[in-house]
């Protein structure tokens, strides 16, 4: 069977395989074609919610400096992106910045579900229903994880 070149290639390894590391690179991009579609309110908070945990100095190492650009017109005050700061912001520029949130806090990339499953205007996008499953999926997998390990963890408390 050949291979289709323009379907991704995240997506069916993350679809048949738990490895994270084929999440980590599929919810990237499915985050940047959802940011892409999406009206611009909806954009302006998937933008928002993956700066929040995101200090300046790393915000200058992605995308050219144009996340580190609008931290900085919001210093000292909440975040709060500008409409006119997402015209410069594109689906490359939107993969690098997931990509650096994940290695910097995932429970903010996986909070993105909640944010997307609460938007009307995205509710029959088939790129948002999968995404919502990636996270959801990911999230239960730390979870079971962290739930072993503090079982593992108890066992060999000395008495």
């Amino acid at each position: 069977m050949a291979s289709n070149p323009s379907q991704p290639t995240g997506r069916t390894a993350a679809s048949t395989s738990p490895e994270p590391t084929s999440d980590d690179t599929a919810i990237p991009a499915l985050v940047a074609q959802v940011y892409e579609s999406a009206p611009t309110d909806d954009r302006r908070r998937l933008v928002e919610t993956l700066l929040r945990p995101l200090g300046v100095l790393s915000l200058v190492a992605i995308a050219n400096g144009i996340f580190a650009k609008i931290r900085f017109r919001s210093a000292g005050q909440d975040l709060n992106v500008h409409i006119d700061d997402l015209q410069n912001v594109h689906a490359a520029d939107m993969v690098a910045l997931v990509h650096h949130a994940q290695q910097v806090s995932v429970e903010t990339v996986d909070s993105l579900a909640q944010l997307l499953g609460s938007s009307g205007a995205l509710a029959g996008s088939a790129a948002v229903a999968l995404l919502i499953g990636l996270l959801v999926q990911r999230a239960r997998s730390r979870q079971g994880s962290q739930q072993a390990q503090q079982i593992d963890d108890g066992s060999l408390d000395p008495l």
